[in-house]
């Protein structure tokens, strides 16, 4: 990276790398493949790197925020019995129970594009869809969709930022969405709405009631994963068929290969790009000597396009080993929400493919790249036949 100071390897907030992601982590992954910035602190860009740091829930801490985080920011012992608890609610029945729904929103939002041109799909297809099917699951009023939307939005711009003090008083608001969700339900009392915030609310960890701030870090880490990640997968999706019509034929003919093909699309490129970490003693990573308590971060989309573990990385194959893929992380970590996104993008591609003939670039409209910590596209134009 050019356009760095002197004591850094490289610059994440560069326009090189804004604009270029892709390209600028494959060089970083050839050239510097644990880079030192001012930004990110440590990153991590090959798989077997990024592995190492995920695995190695001693030396590389998950605590790495000054507020805490449940579960996500939480270690061994205190993350189990939370992880204990969240994982029932993506089991295999849930999921089942939860599918009519999640069929019957995308029928409903695929419906307003069809026959349509130079459709922005990313506020009108990906980011809609993502906000319907969280307060779906979460049994939240519509009112909130686009309170969060714009909550979403300017919790990007502030990442990127650094803005410490916007990013405190964003995540104030959205604790007051949850405090405000969670006080009329105890109003209600019994009559309260039978769903997964309710359950949550009335949960216990060890026998012991869990305090309100972590029924809302649990509820934020989920809003966040949900909606930037799933708006962003759709988007990354439906460009990457929009120019490849042997693949969207395929997938037409044969629905069956739409899970395959969604990991193998988003292992080309992916919906999240880092996750942090916080080291716990010195160690060696790669080449590099990192002390203790300094900041690593690493880097999804960069390890899932290593060359040493996907031969051609920028080529869709069918029949890779999807379990290398770090799509939705590995670990102590790895996201117990996994099988929710993957019913909700099979079930979106299924009902899309089946209503349309073709989804195609809209001539003349340029994709426009989301920026850090966002992947996928701001605007992207498709027409839909």
């Amino acid at each position: 990276m050019t356009d760095v100071k002197k004591e850094y390897d490289w610059d994440p907030r560069s326009e090189e790398v804004l604009h270029h992601p892709l390209a600028a982590f494959d060089q970083m992954r050839t050239e510097c493949p644990v880079a030192h910035s001012e930004y990110m602190g440590w990153s991590v860009f090959r798989h077997k790197d990024v592995l190492r740091v995920v695995e190695d829930h001693e030396t590389f801490s998950n605590q790495v925020s000054q507020h805490r985080s449940v579960p996500n920011g939480l270690d061994k012992p205190e993350h189990t019995p939370y992880r204990a608890l969240i994982e029932p609610y993506f089991s295999q029945a849930r999921m089942a129970g939860f599918e009519p729904l999640c069929r019957e929103l995308s029928e409903n939002l695929i419906r307003t594009v069809l026959g349509r041109q130079a459709v922005d799909i990313i506020p009108e297809l990906a980011e809609n869809f993502a906000l319907e099917i969280q307060c779906a699951f979460l049994g939240w009023p519509n009112h909130l969709q686009e309170p969060l939307r714009q909550w979403a939005h300017e919790n990007q711009e502030a990442t990127l930022a650094g803005n410490r003090e916007a990013m405190n008083e964003i995540a104030q608001r959205f604790s007051r969405y949850i405090h405000d969700l969670l006080e009329s339900r105890r109003e209600q009392g019994e009559w309260a709405p039978d769903d997964v915030t309710t359950e949550i609310m009335n949960s216990r960890i060890n026998g012991n009631p869990i305090s309100e701030n972590d029924i809302v870090s649990i509820l934020r880490n989920w809003t966040v994963g949900e909606i930037g990640t799933i708006a962003a997968s759709i988007g990354l999706l439906l460009q990457y068929l929009s120019e490849h019509l042997d693949l969207q034929d395929t997938l037409r003919r044969e629905p069956e290969r739409i899970p395959e093909a969604v990991e193998e699309i988003l292992r080309i490129h992916g919906p999240l790009v880092t996750n942090r970490r916080r080291t716990t003693r010195p160690v060696t990573l790669g080449s590099r000597s990192v002390g203790s308590d300094e900041r690593v971060t690493v880097n999804w989309v960069s390890a899932n396009r290593d060359e040493r573990v996907f031969p051609e990385p920028d080529r869709f194959r069918w029949g890779r080993d999807q379990s290398q893929n770090l799509l939705y992380g590995a670990g102590l970590h790895v996201c117990p929400g996994a099988p929710l996104a993957r019913l909700e993008l099979r079930v979106f591609l299924e009902e899309l493919l089946a209503a349309t003939n073709r989804v195609t670039p809209s001539i003349g409209k340029t994709p426009v790249n989301a920026h850090y910590p966002a992947s996928g596209y701001q605007h992207l134009w498709l027409d839909f036949s």
